[in-house]
């Protein structure tokens, strides 16, 4: 089954359920999957890949908008977007650690043969194939620099 038929089937349970909140969450997931399948070169279908970077797209974007609310005081606003941000995040694969992603840039820097900053591309392009969608990509980013310089 694949990711847009998972949340076509809960959208389907949630309506039974009555769980405004998650219809909610799952309307928007398949909004914008949908959008994805039918922009222009689109195939009229999304693989599961570029549905998984649709669905963490839309993560960030909720836990970013939570922050700033938070920021401002407007709880009332916040807590909404932490809650679909909670239920959009069940469709991703689990993340990893830091400690098992330190490991792995580790590995990768070695397997390149990576000296320093200059090969920071390098690496980050073999990680971003290999972990799509199991890690946040800053926090990639971030561990590859301070492992590099």
């Amino acid at each position: 089954m694949t990711i847009f038929e998972q949340i076509n089937n809960d959208i389907k349970d949630a309506m039974r359920a009555k769980d405004r909140d998650k219809l909610d969450a799952l309307r928007g997931v398949k909004s914008a999957l949908l959008l994805a399948a039918t922009e222009k070169g689109g195939n009229g279908e999304v693989d599961d890949a570029t549905a998984l970077k649709i669905i963490q797209k839309l993560v960030k974007q909720r836990r970013d908008s939570e922050a700033i609310f938070t920021e401002q005081g407007r709880a009332d606003l916040a807590e909404p977007e932490k809650l679909q941000a909670n239920i959009i995040e069940a469709y991703l694969p689990k993340q990893m650690s830091e400690a098992e992603l330190r490991e792995r840039v580790q590995a990768t820097i070695t397997q390149v043969g990576a000296s320093g900053i200059k090969d920071m591309g390098k690496v980050m392009g073999m990680l971003s194939k290999d972990l799509a969608g199991k890690v946040d990509g800053k926090m990639m980013a971030d561990l590859v620099k301070e492992l590099l310089g």
